[in-house]
C-alpha cells in the first residue's frame, strides 16, 4: 500500500513496502559483505543518525546559498516536461534522492503550468533494476505508459540512468508497453540523462541530508522479505519526526520557484551530453590508475555522490578542487567528524569526489 511519508497527502505516493526496523548492518560489515560478493548492497541497511547541530547549520547555510538555484532548476525541469509531454503526467521519482525534486516539480506542473500530474516515488537498485511491481501498480491506476516521466536529483557516473534504461526496456518487452526510460534530472555530470536542467556540479541542498529531507524514508531495500509482487522495501524513521525538514524544504523551494515563474520562465540551458560523458570517462580512467582502484563503483564523483559516501559508506579519501569553498564546506565537516583524509586536486573536473575504502584495506 502506498503512503505519503512525512509529506502532505497528495504530494507523493511512496510505492514501497514499510518494513519493521531491522537489525542494521554496520558500515564496516556492509562494505566487507558487498565487496566480497556475499551480499548485495540493497540487502542491508546501515543505521542512520541525526546530523549534528554544526552540520544542520551547514544545511541551513546551503539552503540560503543555493535554494534559489535549485528552485530555478526545478522550474526549468517542470517547463521541459511540460513542453515534451502532452496530457496528464505520472511523475515517477527515484527514491530517495529524486523524491524532494519530484514533490516540487509536480507542484509546479500543477500550479504554474496547469497540468494534471500525480507523483509516485519508487525504488531502483543498481544491478537489480527498477521496481517492476511499482510500475505495474502505476499502470493499473489508469496512467498510460506514455505519461510516465522518471525524475532524479542528479547523475554522478550515470549508473542509475543506464540501469533505468535496461530495466524499463525489459519491462516493456515483458508487458508489451512503451514506457520512455529517459531520466530527467536537475544536474547531469555524466551526460547520461534524457533531459537535465543543468550540467553543473553544485550543492543541491537536499543532497546534504538523508531521511529527514526525503519524507523520513530510508534507502530502499530488496532482500529476501520482498516477493515478486511486493514493492521494494524501506524503513520509515518515525523517531526522527521532530527533526524532519522534508515538507518545509519542499514548500520553500516551491514558493521560490513560483515567484521566479511570475517573473518569467527560465530559458533552457543546452547540455553538451557528449562533452559531459567524455569528461566523466576521462576522469574515471585517470582516477582508477592514480589511486590503484580496480572497481569503478568505489569512485563517486560530484558533490551529491561524495556526500552520500561520507554519510553512509566507508570513505577512503575525499578529494576537493578548492577547499573552503561554500559548496564543499559540509563535506569538510563530515570528513573531520569521521576522520577521513582530504586531498586537494586543482584540476578536478568536479567540486568533489569521494573514494570508498576497499574492504581488503580495512
Amino acid at each position: 500500500m502506498s503512503f505519503p511519508g512525512s509529506y502532505r497527502s497528495g504530494e507523493v505516493e511512496f510505492l514501497l513496502t514499510r518494513l519493521p526496523a531491522q537489525e542494521f548492518t554496520s558500515v564496516e560489515d556492509k562494505e566487507r559483505l558487498i565487496q566480497s560478493g556475499r551480499r548485495h548492497y540493497s540487502q542491508m541497511l546501515s543505521p542512520e543518525s541525526l546530523p549534528s547541530q554544526r552540520y544542520m547549520a551547514l544545511f541551513e547555510e546551503a539552503c540560503r546559498a543555493n535554494s534559489a538555484r535549485m528552485a530555478a532548476d526545478c522550474l526549468r525541469l517542470a517547463a521541459l516536461i511540460h513542453a515534451r509531454r502532452p496530457g496528464a503526467i505520472a511523475l515517477v521519482s527515484l527514491a530517495r534522492a529524486g523524491t524532494p525534486v519530484g514533490v516540487v516539480v509536480t507542484r509546479l506542473l500543477r500550479e504554474v503550468f496547469g497540468r494534471e500530474a500525480r507523483h509516485y516515488s519508487v525504488s531502483i537498485v543498481r544491478d537489480r533494476g527498477i521496481d517492476q511491481a511499482a510500475l505495474r501498480h502505476i499502470l493499473a491506476q489508469g496512467h498510460p505508459p506514455a505519461s510516465l516521466v522518471f525524475v532524479d536529483g542528479w547523475t554522478g557516473k550515470g549508473v542509475i540512468a543506464r540501469e533505468l534504461a535496461l530495466s524499463v526496456s525489459a519491462f516493456n518487452a515483458a508487458q508489451g508497453t512503451q514506457i520512455d526510460s529517459g531520466l530527467y534530472v536537475l544536474s547531469d555530470l555524466a551526460g547520461a540523462s534524457a533531459c537535465a536542467a543543468s550540467g553543473d556540479d553544485y550543492l543541491i541542498p537536499s543532497s546534504i541530508l538523508n531521511a529527514t529531507v526525503s519524507g523520513l524514508v530510508s534507502r530502499t531495500v530488496l532482500d529476501e522479505r520482498i516477493g515478486p509482487d511486493d514493492f521494494h522495501g524501506c524503513v520509515v524513521y518515525e523517531a526522527f519526526a521532530s527533526h524532519d525538514q522534508s515538507q518545509r524544504f519542499a514548500d520553500a523551494l516551491a514558493a521560490l520557484a513560483a515567484t521566479q515563474a511570475r517573473e518569467g520562465l527560465p530559458a533552457a540551458v543546452p547540455l553538451d551530453a557528449q562533452a559531459a560523458a567524455a569528461r566523466s570517462r576521462s576522469y574515471l580512467e585517470g582516477a582508477m590508475a592514480r589511486y590503484g582502484i580496480q572497481d569503478i563503483n568505489l569512485i563517486k564523483p560530484g558533490i551529491g555522490e561524495a556526500t552520500r559516501v561520507l554519510l553512509r559508506r566507508a570513505p577512503r579519501l575525499l578529494v576537493l578542487r578548492r577547499p573552503g569553498a561554500a559548496d564543499v564546506r559540509h563535506l569538510q565537516v563530515l570528513a573531520e567528524e569521521k576522520q577521513v583524509p582530504v586531498a586537494i586536486d586543482p584540476d578536478l573536473p568536479y567540486h568533489a569526489v569521494s573514494l570508498i575504502r576497499s574492504a581488503s584495506d580495512a
